[in-house]
C-alpha cells in the first residue's frame, strides 16, 4: 500500500525543478547574465567618456524618484513648475519598492545601497521563480531557459538597477507559480505585492482572479481560499490609488500626476500607432527603429504564445499588460522596459529552447543574449534620455 501510494504520489515543484541543484543552476544561470552586463555597462561607460561612476549609473532616472520616496516619504500635494504648470513627483510611484529601501536602510547602510541591494536580492528571487513557474508549466528545462531568455532580454539591465522591475517579476512569476499549483495563501500575498509594485499589478490580479474561478469551478471543496487570494490581490491597485487622491483631495490625482510627469495616458494605442508608423516609415535613428521593431516582435511572439493555448491565468496577465502597454501614451522607449515582466512573449522561445537540442538551445540563447545584453548596457551608458 505505501508502495503505490508513492508511485503514484505527484512530485513537488520543488522536486520537479531539480531540487537544490535544480534552483542553484536558475540563479547561476541569472548571476552570469548579470556579470556579463556589469562588464559590458563598465565598458561602454568608459568609451562614453562623461566620467559617471557604474554605481551611478544605477541610480539614474527612476531610481532617484524611489530613493526620494525612500527617505523623504511621499508629498501631501500636487508639484507645481516656476511658470505655475503642473509636473509630476512621487506619488507616481507605487510604494513596495521604496518601502523596502527604507526597511534595508534602516540597517544602517545608505539608501543608495539599499536600492541597489533590494533589486539584486529581488533579482535573485525572480530567477527563482522564473524557474519554478517555467517548470511547473512546462519542464525544468523550460524553467532554465525562461531564465536565461528573460534575464538577457532588451533592457533587462533593469534588474540590475534601482529600478522596481526586478521586484515585480520576481513577484509575478511566483504568484504564477503559485496558483498554478494551487497554494492559495502564498498566491494571494505575491498578488497583492504585485498590486503595490507597479500599475500592472492589476493585470495580475485578474490573472489571480481567473485561475481562483478555474480552481472553484474545479472543486467547490474550500471555495474560499482562491477567492480570498483573489480578493487580496484585486484590492493592491485601487487602495493605492484611492489613497493618493485622499492625500491630495482629488480622486484622479495619480492619472493627473502620470500626465503632467511623464505624458502617459490611456489613448487605446492611438500613440503608439502613431510612433510605429512614422518611425518605420522614416527611420530617424535606429534606437526608435529597434524599439519599433521589438514592440512588433513581441506583438507576434505573443500571438504564437496564445496560438499554443498557454494557460489561461497566463494568458490573460499577459494580453492585459500588453494593452496596458501598447494602449497607454507615454515615452516610446520606455515600452521595451514595460514588457519585460509580461512573459507571455518569452514563453514562445523558452519552449523551443526547451525542446530543442542542448547545444542548439545554448548557442541560441547566447546569441540572444549577446545582443540583449548589450542593447541594455548602450542605452543606459551612451542613450541620453531615460529609459
Amino acid at each position: 500500500m505505501v508502495e503505490a501510494e508513492t508511485a503514484t504520489r505527484r512530485p513537488s515543484l520543488w522536486e520537479q525543478a531539480g531540487c537544490r541543484r535544480g534552483v542553484l543552476t536558475a540563479v547561476g544561470i541569472f548571476a552570469l547574465t548579470r556579470i556579463a552586463q556589469l562588464l559590458m555597462l563598465a565598458w561602454l561607460g568608459h568609451a562614453s567618456g562623461d566620467g559617471d561612476s557604474l554605481r551611478s549609473r544605477l541610480l539614474v532616472w527612476d531610481g532617484g524618484w524611489f530613493l526620494r520616496v525612500a527617505v523623504n516619504g511621499y508629498p501631501h500635494g500636487y508639484t507645481y513648475g516656476a511658470n505655475h504648470q503642473m509636473e509630476g513627483n512621487e506619488l507616481a510611484f507605487f510604494p513596495l519598492y521604496p518601502m523596502l529601501i527604507r526597511g534595508v536602510a534602516a540597517l544602517g547602510i545608505s539608501p543608495q545601497t539599499a536600492a541597489i541591494g533590494v533589486t539584486w536580492l529581488a533579482s535573485i528571487g525572480a530567477a527563482v521563480a522564473l524557474h519554478l513557474l517555467g517548470t511547473t508549466l512546462h519542464s525544468k528545462r523550460a524553467g532554465w531557459a525562461l531564465v536565461a531568455i528573460c534575464c538577457t532580454a532588451p533592457v533587462s539591465v533593469v534588474l540590475s538597477m534601482a529600478y522596481s522591475e526586478a521586484l515585480f517579476l520576481a513577484l509575478v512569476a511566483g504568484m504564477l507559480a503559485a496558483a498554478h499549483r494551487k497554494v492559495w495563501w502564498a498566491a494571494g500575498l505575491l498578488g497583492l505585492g504585485c498590486a503595490l509594485t507597479r500599475p500592472t499589478g492589476a493585470a495580475a490580479a485578474l490573472a489571480l482572479a481567473v485561475a481562483a474561478i478555474m480552481a472553484v469551478r474545479e472543486s467547490r471543496t474550500k471555495a474560499w481560499q482562491p477567492l480570498l487570494a483573489a480578493a487580496v490581490a484585486l484590492a493592491g491597485v485601487p487602495l493605492f490609488l484611492i489613497w493618493v487622491g485622499l492625500r491630495v483631495g482629488d480622486p484622479s490625482a495619480w492619472f493627473r500626476i502620470q500626465s503632467a510627469g511623464w505624458g502617459t495616458s490611456f489613448d487605446f494605442g492611438s500613440s503608439t500607432w502613431t510612433f510605429l508608423r512614422q518611425t518605420l516609415s522614416t527611420g530617424d535613428g535606429w534606437v526608435p527603429v529597434s524599439v519599433a521593431l521589438i514592440l512588433l516582435v513581441a506583438l507576434a511572439a505573443a500571438g504564437v504564445a496564445l496560438a499554443g493555448k498557454p494557460w489561461l491565468p497566463l494568458a490573460v496577465y499577459g494580453v492585459v499588460a500588453m494593452v496596458l502597454v501598447y494602449g497607454q501614451a507615454g515615452f516610446y522607449h520606455s515600452k521595451p522596459r514595460l514588457l519585460l515582466p509580461v512573459l507571455l512573449t518569452l514563453l514562445p522561445a523558452a519552449v523551443a529552447a526547451a525542446r530543442a537540442r542542448p547545444r542548439v538551445a545554448v548557442l541560441s540563447i547566447v546569441a540572444w543574449a549577446a545582443f540583449g545584453l548589450w542593447y541594455g548596457a548602450y542605452l543606459v551608458a551612451i542613450w541620453p534620455y531615460t529609459l
